[in-house]
């Protein structure tokens, strides 16, 4: 019945940051409007919609401490791949790291907005061939 449909990005300067999302996430404009503009990505049926704000404003959570989650994260076949395509742009990014074999880093946008990368691992339950199974049993069940 539900789906995720479009994630909300608040940027400053709607133009460069435009820019910078169809340069290096390979973001297609669907249409814009008044202070913001929808993209769909190469692959997946989420999309993405960058909206005008006046100032940053976050786009991250605090779980303990100082330990900060982000909303949302892309998934890549090639962690390290994606994470050199942004080195080598000179966008800021933290060190690939790895969490029980789920390999991920952090990215920047210009506005600091932190997205973070991983990689699907094949026995994780929340792989997307796994969660897909799931989907598949729960509609034969009803």
């Amino acid at each position: 019945m539900f789906k995720v449909g479009s994630i909300f990005i608040p940027v400053t300067d709607i133009e460069k940051s435009t820019e910078w999302y169809v340069k290096f996430l390979g973001a297609k404009v669907i249409d814009n409007w008044g202070d913001g503009i929808g993209f769909y990505l190469p692959s997946g049926s989420t999309q993405l919609a960058l909206v005008k704000v006046e100032s940053p404003q976050p786009t991250e959570f605090i779980t303990k401490g100082d330990q900060k989650n982000g909303y949302f994260n892309f998934v890549v076949d090639d962690i390290e791949a994606a994470h050199q395509h942004f080195k080598s742009n000179a966008i800021v990014t933290s060190e690939i790291d790895d969490f029980g074999g789920m390999k991920f880093f952090d990215f920047f946008d210009l506005d600091g907005n932190p997205f973070s990368v991983v990689n699907e691992v094949d026995a994780s339950p929340y792989h997307s061939d796994h969660v897909r199974k799931m989907q598949e049993r729960d509609k034969k069940n009803k």
